[in-house]
């Protein structure tokens, strides 16, 4: 099944998966066509970043400039997903990254993913299944049809799962951590 979505992740085809956290919407993160299709699923503004996912700290650093000490405390201490902004991301589509010249990445610990990222060898977006302004899904069964109709490919495992959260958001800015969402 991995070389299947790795496939269609090639292609620039979107994709339906399960995550560490809740189900997303992803496609190659280094690609601007595929992305802009995200963005059109979800309905939602370019001007809005996305969530990129990474298999490891050595993939995350050919994404962004500088990781600092405390990020890599924070990382292998966490149990929960946690997602990191970071400033001056680099090899990345243009629209996954924000006005601010900012990216929000994260490591997941889920087996599926890690696999998944290994073999395409790339970050994948992974924003949550909905239109914008609609609730995120907690289930497979909670994604709208207008989504399922809209992606290229639907990854059939873990369709029973339910994810109550969406990933922490921290800021790390200096010395200081922003919480952006517990």
């Amino acid at each position: 099944m991995i070389k299947e979505v790795v496939n269609n992740l090639r292609k620039g085809n979107t994709i339906l998966y399960p995550t560490d956290t809740v189900w997303g919407l992803g496609c190659d993160a280094t690609n601007e066509e595929s992305v802009k299709k995200i963005y059109q699923i979800k309905n939602r503004e370019e001007s809005k970043s996305l969530i990129i996912l990474v298999d490891s700290i050595e993939m995350l650093k050919n994404y962004v400039d500088k990781i600092s000490d405390k990020v890599f405390g924070i990382l292998n201490k966490s149990k929960r997903p946690t997602t990191v902004i970071y400033n001056n991301p680099k090899n990345l589509a243009e629209n996954t990254i924000a006005s601010d010249n900012t990216i929000a990445i994260r490591i997941p610990k889920d087996e599926f993913c890690q696999k998944l990222i290994k073999e395409f060898g790339k970050p994948i977006v992974s924003t949550s299944a909905n239109i914008s302004g609609k609730p995120t899904p907690k289930s497979f069964s909670e994604i709208s049809k207008a989504i399922l109709n809209s992606v290229d490919y639907v990854v059939d495992l873990h369709q029973e799962k339910r994810s109550e959260k969406s990933s922490r958001i921290l800021k790390i800015d200096g010395d200081s951590v922003i919480v952006i969402r517990e």
